[in-house]
C-alpha cells in the first residue's frame, strides 16, 4: 500500500514515515498544502494522512478540492485543534476519519488499517485467496494451505500487490510505485530479488514471469 503524508511539522512527518515504512507501507511526505494537493491528484495513493494547518492551502481546502475532482482516496485528517466543530468541518469536506494531536502512533496505525479495509475489494479486503494461498492483509500473515509462511515486510508488500491483482500482469513499475516510494532511485531489478525470495518461500510455480511485462500470481493445483 502506498501512503501520502501531508504534514508541515517535519519531525513528526518523518517520524510517521519511518514508522509506517517499517510497517511495510510505501510512504511519500510533503510539507505544503498545494504540493499535497498536486501529489494526491497525480499519484496513485491508497490513503492520505492530511494535516489541517498547512502552508499554501489548509487541509480542509485540500480535502474539498480532491473530493470535488472526484478522487475517492481515503483521507485521515490530523489537527492540533480540539473541538466538535473542527471535526465536523473536516468530515463535511469529505475526510474519512479524524485524529487530534497529540495522538498515539498505534492508534494512527489502527485507523489507517481500518480505512484501508473499508476501501473496497482491491485495497480493503482483509483476506485475499489465490488457490490455496491465503494472504491476510490486516494481520499481515500468509498461509500455504494450513502452513504459515514467514515473510519480511517488503516481501509481504510485494506479494500483496500481486495478490490484489491475481491473474493479471503487474509490472515492475507498478510494484515500485506501491512498495517503494517516489524518491526511490535505485536499481528497479531489486524487485527480482524479492520475487525470487517469494518463489523460494511460496513455490516457484505461483509467480509467473511475463517477459517484458511483469509478473503474474496464479492459483496452483
Amino acid at each position: 500500500m502506498r501512503l501520502l503524508i501531508v504534514e508541515d511539522e517535519k519531525r513528526l512527518a518523518l517520524s510517521l514515515a519511518r514508522g509506517l515504512t517499517a510497517e511495510g507501507y510505501a510512504v511519500d511526505v510533503v510539507h505544503d498544502g498545494l504540493e499535497g494537493l498536486h501529489r494526491a491528484s497525480e499519484g496513485d495513493y491508497d490513503l492520505v494522512v492530511l494535516d489541517i494547518m498547512l502552508p499554501g492551502m489548509n487541509g480542509y481546502r485540500v480535502c474539498g478540492a480532491l473530493r470535488a475532482a472526484g478522487h475517492d482516496v481515503p483521507i485521515l485528517m490530523l489537527t492540533a485543534k480540539d473541538g466538535e466543530y473542527d471535526e465536523a468541518e473536516g468530515l463535511d469536506t469529505g475526510a474519512d476519519d479524524y485524529l487530534t494531536k497529540p495522538f498515539s502512533y498505534m492508534v494512527l496505525v489502527a485507523r489507517i488499517k481500518a480505512l484501508l479495509r473499508r476501501r473496497g475489494p482491491a485495497a480493503g479486503s482483509p483476506v485475499l485467496n489465490v488457490g490455496d494461498l491465503r494472504v491476510e492483509t490486516a494481520a499481515r500473515r500468509v498461509f500455504r494451505g494450513t502452513e504459515e509462511a514467514s515473510l519480511t515486510a517488503k516481501e509481504f508488500a510485494v506479494l500483496e500487490q500481486l495478490a490484489v491483482r491475481a491473474g493479471d500482469v503487474v509490472s515492475k513499475a507498478q510494484i515500485l510505485e506501491h512498495v517503494w516510494d517516489f524518491a526511490y532511485e535505485g536499481d528497479p531489478n531489486i524487485i527480482e530479488v524479492y520475487i525470487s525470495s517469494l518463489r523460494r518461500k511460496l513455490g516457484a510455480e505461483r509467480i509467473q514471469t511475463v517477459r517484458g511485462a511483469g509478473y503474474r500470481l496464479v492459483a496452483t493445483s
